[in-house]
């Protein structure tokens, strides 16, 4: 419960500067305890998100399901932002899988491109040699739905006929043009991310006049767009982008108003593990330097934030951890 009172207290202005004192508190501002969708009918939120085969429960009022889901990530890249190299190998990348698994991660999601802030874009066969074993052995073995997480076209058809259920686009289906006919034509469920400019160019200077407006009318176009091309809305789930095209204090304004997203009436996902902001809380309010365990613990914080908001969907690193305090802290929940 810690990192939700910091999140409320210690807001980040737009240089990155924490400010004191409380958050003055006005109608349209999320407190952290409250029903899904605040300012919507929570029995009008999705219960379930239709994949390519498979059909996952989410967690609303109408359901037993309480937790979010917990997307575990498997990077089998040698140059992602927090675990680069680590899994790199297939055998390791496969271990891996199989092991969040263990932990309660209730779907996976395989990336062979790293889109951290400045890294070069990656070959069609240079990325679909990184993951198609992994995805092929994790998709046989694991249990769960598996993901791609990629921005190509031909990556996601390819990981699909393995047996892939979602694709997890950053571009939001639009830097490929086949990407929208690969989606429609597969069956896979989508997941849609907001992000100004690229991973080579998002970090220089994003900006934006009101950052959850301006992203929450994008993820609403995008929805548009995706169902006015044939895919089913139940297949559809959107997700902020925490960290793509961002400072600081824009990461802080959608996370302290991420229930805002549920109005779009689609699953959200919200990816902010170990993301550079939360390093930033803990320097300015703890004095030092974020280690991996400090982010991790911030992820977990996060996470509860998250839940207590009605977020669906999760995408983290260390799924253990935020697993084991989601299913704590939605048993003792007070909504």
């Amino acid at each position: 419960m810690e990192w939700v009172i910091l999140l409320r207290m210690r807001p980040i202005a737009d240089d990155g500067i924490a400010t004191t004192g409380p958050v003055p508190v006005s109608p349209s501002m999320p407190t952290p305890f409250y029903s899904p969708g605040i300012g919507s009918d929570c029995t009008k939120q999705p219960t379930h998100w239709q994949l390519r085969s498979k059909r996952l429960e989410l967690p609303s009022c109408g359901s037993t399901r309480k937790r979010p889901l917990v997307m575990g990530i498997v990077n089998v890249t040698p140059d992602s932002f927090s675990d680069g190299g680590r899994y790199a190998d297939i055998q390791a990348a496969v271990a891996h899988g199989l092991s969040l698994v263990a932990e309660g991660a209730d779907i996976l999601d395989i990336g062979g491109e790293s889109t951290r802030p400045f890294s070069a874009a990656l070959a069609f066969d240079e990325e679909w040699s990184r993951v198609s074993s992994v995805v092929r052995q994790l998709v046989e073995q694991s249990g769960v739905p598996v993901s791609i997480d990629t921005s190509k076209a031909i990556v996601a058809a390819r990981a699909v006929e393995l047996g892939v259920e979602i694709i997890n686009d950053v571009t939001g289906l639009t830097g490929d043009a086949d990407m929208l006919r690969v989606a429609l034509d597969s069956g896979a469920g989508v997941c849609a991310m907001h992000m100004q400019g690229t991973p080579q160019t998002m970090q220089v200077a994003p900006a934006y006049g009101d950052v959850v407006s301006e992203v929450y009318a994008y993820l609403a176009e995008r929805r548009d767009q995706m169902i006015a091309s044939g895919i089913e809305h139940e297949k559809i789930c959107l997700d902020p982008g925490i960290g793509f095209g961002k400072t600081h204090a824009h990461n802080h304004e959608l996370m302290t108003h991420a229930s805002r997203f549920l109005d779009l009436g689609v699953p959200i996902l919200i990816g902010h593990s170990r993301k550079g902001y939360i390093g930033k809380i803990i320097e300015l309010t703890g004095g030092r330097k974020a280690t991996q365990g400090d982010l991790d613990g911030g992820t977990v914080g996060v996470a509860c934030s998250l839940a207590a908001q009605g977020i669906q969907i999760v995408r983290v690193h260390a799924v253990g951890l935020v697993t084991s305090a989601l299913e704590l802290f939605c048993t003792h929940d007070r909504r």
